[in-house]
């Protein structure tokens, strides 16, 4: 991609959010939220939703989830992020539990599938149906196939 200059970086145009605003969130994150606890996805959604976030019907959202700043939050219907999975070649099946990164600005197509354990870069797009498991290459990447592969570079304009 070239070299970055980042002497002329500037992000004083970013805001997210009032100091009291982001306070409030963390609290609520971590008792909401990033607990083991199962509060119902109906609850979780409905807070979500006093924060700003755009939620579909019927999301499920699963204990031990981190969400930085839900007035950015959008979730549509049909992708499935998992972190969990079980342990085939024991006997018992034991449950295994990864964390997914995704980070800012990546968009996942509908009906695709995010595995445990994966990073998906900034600004990374997941095309529709797609099924990604492991770390992305570099952000700004458009993935697509089952495993989903590079296709090219994503240009912003």
């Amino acid at each position: 991609m070239g070299n970055v200059d980042l002497s002329k970086f500037n992000n004083s145009w970013y805001n997210p959010g009032s100091k009291i605003k982001r306070l409030l969130w963390y609290f609520v994150n971590i008792l909401f939220f990033k607990t083991s606890l199962p509060y119902p996805s109906k609850f979780k959604v409905f807070i979500l939703k006093l924060f700003g976030a755009k939620t579909a019907k019927n999301i499920i959202i699963k204990p031990n989830v981190n969400i930085k700043y839900p007035w950015f939050l959008e979730i549509g219907n049909g992708a499935y992020i998992l972190t969990g999975n079980h342990n085939y070649k024991k006997e018992t099946f034991d449950l295994i539990v990864n964390p997914v990164i995704i980070e800012d600005g990546v968009w996942i197509g509908a009906k695709s599938i995010v595995c445990p354990g994966s990073v998906i870069k900034t600004h990374s797009v997941l095309s529709v149906g797609s099924v990604f498991s492991g770390i992305s290459e570099e952000g700004y990447t458009i993935y697509r196939g089952n495993p989903a592969t590079p296709l090219r570079l994503r240009k912003i304009t």
